[in-house]
């Protein structure tokens, strides 16, 4: 089928020889403004209209252009063999997005496209090459014009002008209704290639989804088989490590819980998460009564909230391992928080017996520690801590953007 940029000759019915329409200053006028038309379309065509916007514009501008009163876009429908009016004006109500008409040979609009020539009668009452649609036999119209609307290399319909007055459509008004179709063509192009983006995105996020949903999963039966590893091996050492091991996994779980749940897989609201491996924690450590208060609304990167997570869990664990050493139960202040307008803070506070004298959790020998200190770097943070009475606050501060 001919492409839209090269059209075929277009089917014109036989006229008097000699007749053509005089060059008058209405003529001139009229070519003037079906140039304003076609840049009009064109600007708001590269400008990224809505589609639907574009389609009642294309219809309203082309109609105007030509001195018509009916414009429409045809949609062609190949598995009825039927087109839609897509978009059009003058029609009465109940014709746009519902009416069809016959795209076979015996109606102007499926002989422009089986032909893949432009079709232009001005008597369509005595018209051998195809019959005149009840539509427009019922809206009183006595000539059409119809241009192959192309988009995405295969025809998406037709653009077609009506009219019941007892002008004539000439050459130089193909020419513009071409230029319409042309522009219209591609914005249905890049309507179909942003569909087609759009159904890829959504499949990857959905994969992206079930994979993290399955990643959690999975990181769930670890946590748990290490937990009853834990319960095997009559060795406290053994046990309180296996159950740090757990937690540690238990936390980045939750990140893939949380990131399961949301669209967005880069970002997440650091503060929520914490929230919800606290307490899981809760749950787990039973001895100790974590208070958690956490700002929401901010997001950090996925990678440094599951830091941050993890310097929660690990000073929570140091905090129920060492500051109730002796008491066996105590109450667990977390906090997460913005700290201006640019970094976000952590602190782990506990009431219980305090630091050894000469404490730097820089030189600490303990696994805990060191690990924070680790996350604590790795996210750009500063570690610091105050003494209480009673107990000890550690605190991490870090910016919410990665510098």
């Amino acid at each position: 089928m001919p492409s839209s940029d090269n059209p075929a000759p277009a089917i014109v019915e036989s006229q008097p020889e000699g007749e053509s329409p005089a060059l008058t200053t209405r003529a001139l006028r009229q070519r003037i403004r079906q140039q304003e038309i076609l840049a009009e379309l064109g600007v708001s065509a590269l400008h990224g209209a809505r589609f639907d916007q574009l389609l009642n514009d294309t219809a309203r501008l082309t109609a105007e252009g030509l001195r018509a009163e009916f414009c429409k876009v045809l949609e062609y429908l190949p598995d009825e063999n039927m087109f839609r009016v897509l978009a059009g004006v003058g029609w009465r109500e109940g014709v746009v997005g519902l009416a069809t008409i016959g795209a076979d040979l015996a109606s102007p609009a499926g002989f422009a496209l089986r032909t893949g020539k432009p079709v232009i009668s001005n008597h369509l009452e005595n018209e051998q090459r195809f019959r005149t649609p009840e539509l427009l036999v019922q809206h009183g119209i006595h000539r059409a014009m119809n241009v192959i609307l192309q988009g995405d290399g295969r025809p998406f319909g037709v653009l077609e002008v009506d009219s019941r007055s007892e002008e004539k459509f000439v050459e130089h008004d193909l020419s513009f209704l071409q230029g319409a179709a042309n522009i219209l063509g591609m914005a249905i192009e890049r309507e179909r290639h942003e569909r087609s983006l759009k159904a890829a995105l959504g499949r990857q996020q959905f994969l992206l989804k079930e994979m993290n949903h399955r990643v959690k999963n999975s990181l769930s039966i670890v946590a748990g088989m290490l937990r009853l590893q834990a319960r095997e091996i009559d060795d406290e050492n053994f046990t309180a490590h296996f159950e740090e091991a757990s937690h540690r996994i238990d936390a980045i779980a939750k990140a893939h819980d949380q990131l399961y749940r949301h669209a967005e897989v880069e970002q997440m609201d650091v503060g929520r998460y914490v929230e919800a491996v606290c307490k899981d924690l809760d749950v787990s450590i039973g001895q100790c009564e974590i208070l958690v208060k956490a700002q929401h609304g901010f997001d950090i990167s996925t990678d440094r909230a599951i830091s941050s997570a993890l310097i929660v869990n690990e000073l929570i664990a140091n905090a129920v391992k060492y500051a109730y050493r002796d008491r066996g139960a105590g109450r667990i202040w977390v906090s997460v928080a913005k700290a201006g307008a640019e970094a976000f803070s952590i602190s782990v506070r506990d009431e219980g017996d305090g630091l050894p004298p000469g404490f730097q959790p820089g030189k600490s020998k303990g696994l805990g520690m060191r690990i924070v200190k680790a996350l604590a770097e790795q996210i750009k943070g500063e570690l610091t801590f105050r003494q209480h009475d009673p107990g000890t606050e550690f605190i991490v501060t870090a910016p919410i953007e990665t510098p």
